[in-house]
């Protein structure tokens, strides 16, 4: 295993296309919310300082078995070692920050979540005093619930899936008069982006990033990132061809839902796209793999074998789409491992699978 410094390979052509490939969306007012304002590097760097103050940066590590695989010179970036497990962590510790900072205490926080986004809002509104319910559909992660609870959330299944699940979240928000906590929002996106400037700070010339899209925080951060450090690294997302709203979505040019049937990428599970990520992802993204639960378990049992690594569904679905792209082998890419929270039984299985 190799370090994270960049090394001195051969200059190569640049990757074509690098962003922007998809056509206008029907939303267009959608590009000029908050959501999607240009955000600097100051900006990023004062969410960086705050999440850094709560966790260490994770590695991003070059490993021979893996490269020699894949064909390419290819950085995973280890988001599965945060305190939680997951990328979303970064997330939580911004926004809440800034919720409180800005003078609003809410009596308590609500959210919906199918786990690691849970995670993140139990952790850090336990740490603000905050009491919290979370809203998760039926059939979730036995796992991810036990740990949400742990953090002291109290949890509410409704609904078959994330979408049914965030419904309930908002009207009993509303009820209540609690804050509902979104799921795709500036602050998030500016927590998250902190692993994206820990990449690009630690390894020079990176043709791609390859990143999953789940509901969009982590692909809009590296997005966030690489266009305020002013890089010209392609971003390329990822969805599940069973859950592919995002791809259908910028292919037509507006959002698009469609039911979800993927069994193991459960963070990347969305039936209904946020119409401010897709602007970002529009105008950022030069391209939306799209990856099977077979690819996303062969990736799974690859990253085990080659790293000793353990990658939920969601958190393979980079390398999985690396594996099936011959226009990224002998480039210098990364593959988001946005997280490893996958439940034993799932685990044991996929392993056991040829």
């Amino acid at each position: 295993m190799t370090a994270s410094a960049p090394g001195s390979p051969k200059p190569t052509a640049p990757l074509e296309p690098r962003r922007g490939s998809f056509g206008a969306l029907g939303d267009a007012s959608a590009a000029s919310k908050g959501a999607n304002s240009k955000a600097t590097l100051s900006d990023l760097r004062a969410a960086a300082a705050l999440v850094h103050a709560r966790m260490a940066p994770t590695p991003q590590h070059e490993w021979p078995l893996l490269r020699e695989r894949c064909g390419a010179q290819l950085w995973i970036k280890h988001e599965n070692h945060t305190p939680l497990g997951a990328f979303k962590v970064r997330g939580g510790i911004v926004y809440f920050a800034r919720l409180v900072a800005g003078g609003s205490r809410p009596s308590g926080v609500i959210c919906a979540t199918r786990g690691n986004h849970g995670q993140s809002v139990a952790a850090a509104a336990a740490q603000q005093g905050l009491p919290t319910t979370i809203v998760v559909p039926h059939g979730n992660s036995r796992e991810k619930n036990a740990a949400m609870r742990a953090l002291g959330a109290t949890l509410i299944e409704h609904g078959e899936d994330f979408q049914a699940a965030a419904e309930h979240a908002r009207a009993l928000a509303a009820e209540r008069g609690w804050h509902m906590v979104p799921s795709f929002h500036r602050d998030l996106l500016l927590g998250v982006a902190s692993y994206a400037l820990e990449l690009f700070d630690a390894v020079a010339r990176l043709d791609a990033v390859v990143v999953p899209i789940g509901l969009g925080s982590g692909a809009c951060g590296v997005i966030a990132a690489r266009d305020a450090l002013g890089l010209d690294t392609e971003v390329i997302g990822v969805v599940a061809d069973g859950a592919p709203a995002y791809a259908l979505s910028l292919e037509a040019g507006r959002p698009i839902a469609h039911e979800v049937s993927t069994q193991l990428a459960d963070g990347m599970a969305c039936r209904v796209p946020d119409v401010d990520a897709l602007a970002m992802l529009k105008q950022g993204l030069s391209q939306v793999a799209r990856v099977s639960d077979a690819q996303i378990a062969a990736a799974m049992r690859l990253l085990f074998e080659c790293t000793h690594q353990v990658a939920e569904g969601a958190g393979a679905a980079a390398l999985a789409a690396v594996m099936q792209l011959p226009r990224l082998r002998g480039r210098r890419v990364a593959a988001i491992l946005t997280g490893g929270n996958v439940d034993r039984d799932v685990y044991a299985r996929v392993l056991q699978e040829s």
